[in-house]
Order: structure tokens, then C-alpha cells, then sequence
């Protein structure tokens, strides 16, 4: 592992910021902004990629991360995800690629800017909407990743009364997962 993990996570978010390219850090970062830290092996960000920036974020990112071109540009037609492992350390960086839902855009937009050290800030995914990527993380999976429950429970916990119910109802519907955030509501406590 790189000494620091969030260093080698900036610096995708710092290539992302000067390809223009819009992101949000979500994934076990985000929620140990916005819920209880945890250890992770990589870091997610979700990042708003077009073919025509596949070459220069791999050309940017080729000095510190081992990243495959056809893979980018495979995940940018797909709207999946591809990986960035930093040569130092091993450690990954998986980045998905928005997908062209209007959850997703207005996730986008709704992100905000955090300061995580002295001299770094990033886009980070608002508590409603990482609860919500986590709850269909976690219906995709099956319901069985004891890790995304624990994030959604450790957000829904420390955010407390500041989350928006309104919006995290309207959109776990239209994301079917409005029975899993009812579970998580009445498992987090008041």
C-alpha cells in the first residue's frame, strides 16, 4: 500500500479536475466523510467520461498508475467501470463511469467540495446519495455485503435528522430500493 491512500486517490482526482472532467469520491471515502470509517483496499470515484478523454486521462495517469486504454474505453462504452492501480503502492482506484440515468446526473451536480487535508479539496458525494448508490450496490449484490448495509447504517446514523427524506424516498423508489431504505431508517435509530 502507497503511505497514504488518499494521496494516490487525489491524484486522480487532481488529473480528473485538469482533464475537466467531472467527478464525486464515493465508495468507502465518502463514507467515512459522511458515516464511520472503515479500511479499504481501493478507493471509488464516479467520474463523467467520453470517449475523447480516454487517451489523455490515461496519458496523465501513466506516470504513477498502471491503467489499460482499452479498458477505459471499454467502461466509457459501457458506462461500467475500469481500474487505476498506483505503481507504488498497489493500491487501486476504481472509477466508474457515469451512467446516463438522471440519478446519476443529478448526483453529479449535487456533489460538494471538501477539504480532506491543508493543501487538497474534492467533489465528494452528498450523504442522501451515497445511502442511495450503496442500497442499489447492495441490492445488486444480493443483499448480501455486510460492508455496503454497514456504510448505509453508519451514514443514516451520524447524519441523523440532516439527511432529506423527502429526496432519499423519491429516488430509493425510482431506484427500487425504497423497501431497503425503510429497513435502513428503522435499523439506524431516530
Amino acid at each position: 500500500m502507497p503511505p497514504d491512500p488518499l494521496a494516490a486517490t487525489l491524484t486522480v482526482v487532481h488529473i480528473l479536475e485538469s482533464l475537466r472532467i467531472p467527478y464525486l469520491i464515493t465508495g468507502s471515502l465518502a463514507s467515512a466523510l459522511h458515516g464511520l470509517a472503515r479500511s479499504s483496499m481501493d478507493a471509488d470515484l464516479v467520474a463523467d467520461l467520453r470517449m475523447e478523454h480516454a487517451e489523455p486521462l490515461v496519458r496523465e495517469l501513466g506516470e504513477a498508475f498502471y491503467v489499460d486504454l482499452h479498458a477505459v474505453r471499454e467502461a466509457i462504452r459501457r458506462r461500467s467501470s475500469f481500474n487505476a492501480i498506483h505503481l507504488e503502492g498497489a493500491f487501486k482506484v476504481d472509477v466508474f463511469v457515469c451512467k446516463d440515468r438522471p440519478f446519476d446526473r443529478l448526483q453529479l451536480e449535487r456533489g460538494a467540495l471538501y477539504q480532506v487535508s491543508p493543501a487538497a479539496s474534492a467533489y465528494f458525494a452528498s450523504p442522501e446519495d451515497l445511502v442511495l448508490s450503496k442500497l442499489e450496490r447492495y441490492r445488486l449484490g444480493h443483499e448480501s455485503s455486510a460492508r455496503q448495509w454497514g456504510d448505509v447504517l453508519g451514514v443514516m446514523k451520524l447524519q441523523g435528522e440532516t439527511l432529506d427524506l423527502c429526496y432519499l424516498q423519491r429516488w430509493a423508489a425510482e431506484l427500487g430500493v425504497a423497501e431497503l431504505l425503510e429497513r435502513a431508517l428503522k435499523e439506524s435509530g431516530p
